[in-house]
């Protein structure tokens, strides 16, 4: 059974453009890491808990936000790791200079036995559609397609061009 994970892309409208948050994972092995190496903020769960409350879940222990608003379903991805990451969307307008991430610990540098803590996530930002799936984690790019075409069909419905 593979693993799961669920995150949330959040979204907002800045200017009639469509822009999405992601995240940049910390630590020193992604420091120096751009271009594929954000994410949505996301995380695992098991086999009791909901792929929606796994994601709300997620995003605050990642951002120190919670998401309140209603999510929808953008379906799942499998990662190259083979892990199963379920994904919805939600509309917000998050302020970055508010993240606060948990903790990880982890010896660095490798083999010195010292341990030190450094933040899951080490930074948030939005980014349009085109610049997200440039720096999005490429098995995540299938997301963003889905939000857009999701806010395509909501602004047609509505009679809007939001469509990003």
């Amino acid at each position: 059974m593979p693993k799961k994970s669920a995150g949330i892309v959040l979204y907002k409208y800045e200017a009639g453009a469509l822009l999405v948050l992601l995240v940049h994972p910390g630590g020193p092995f992604w420091s120096n890491r751009d271009l594929g190496a954000w994410s949505i903020p996301k995380g695992e769960y098991g086999a009791g808990e909901e792929p929606e409350a796994a994601a709300r879940r997620e995003f605050f222990e990642e951002t120190g936000i919670a998401v309140t608003g209603a999510l929808e379903p953008l379906g799942e991805e499998r990662l190259k790791s083979g892990k199963l990451v379920a994904a919805f969307a939600g509309e917000s307008e998050f302020d970055i200079a508010s993240i606060r991430s948990n903790l990880f610990e982890m010896e660095w540098p490798p083999k010195s036995g010292r341990i030190q803590s450094f933040p899951e996530v080490d930074r948030a930002e939005w980014f349009t559609l085109a610049d997200a799936r440039a720096k999005i984690n490429a098995a995540q790019s299938p997301f963003i397609d889905r939000l857009q075409a999701l806010c395509a069909a909501r602004s047609i419905q509505a009679g809007t061009d939001r469509s990003g």
